[in-house]
C-alpha cells in the first residue's frame, strides 16, 4: 500500500528529500512523473497518454503530499518507507484506499526507474 500525509502534517519538510522515487511535494506544488524516475510517458486508468514530464495539479495546497502513484513504500531501495521514519509528527501512513502487495511495488519501482 502506498503512504499518505495525514493533515496533521507540520509541513516541515523533511519527507521531501527522502523518498527515493521523488513522490512527495510541498503543498501547491505541480507534480509529474517523470521527476526522479525514468518514465517519458505514462497511461492513466483512463486510458489516456500523457507525457512523462506534463505538470500535474497538487493533490494539496496547504500540506505535502504524496503522489500514490509513484509511491513503493521504499521497496527496491529501502527496508521501511522513509519518509515515516524520519517524520517529527508521525503523519506518514499507510493509505487504506491505496493497497498493493510486496510484489506489486517492486514491480512499481521496476516500472518507474527502468531506464
Amino acid at each position: 500500500m502506498a503512504i499518505y500525509i495525514t493533515d496533521e502534517c507540520i509541513n516541515c519538510g523533511a519527507c521531501e528529500p527522502e523518498c527515493p522515487n521523488t513522490a512527495i511535494y510541498e503543498g501547491g506544488a505541480t507534480w509529474a512523473w517523470s521527476d526522479g524516475t525514468e518514465l517519458t510517458s505514462v497511461e492513466l486508468e483512463d486510458g489516456t497518454e500523457v507525457p512523462g514530464d506534463e505538470p500535474q495539479e497538487p493533490f494539496s495546497e496547504e500540506f505535502f503530499y504524496i503522489v500514490s502513484g509513484k509511491c513503493t513504500e521504499c521497496v527496491g531501495f529501502h527496508e521501511e518507507p522513509q519518509c515515516a521514519a524520519v517524520c517529527p509528527v508521525d503523519c506518514c501512513v499507510p493509505d487504506p484506499d491505496y493497497v498493493e502487495e510486496q510484489d506489486e511495488l517492486a514491480q512499481k519501482q521496476e516500472w518507474l526507474h527502468a531506464s
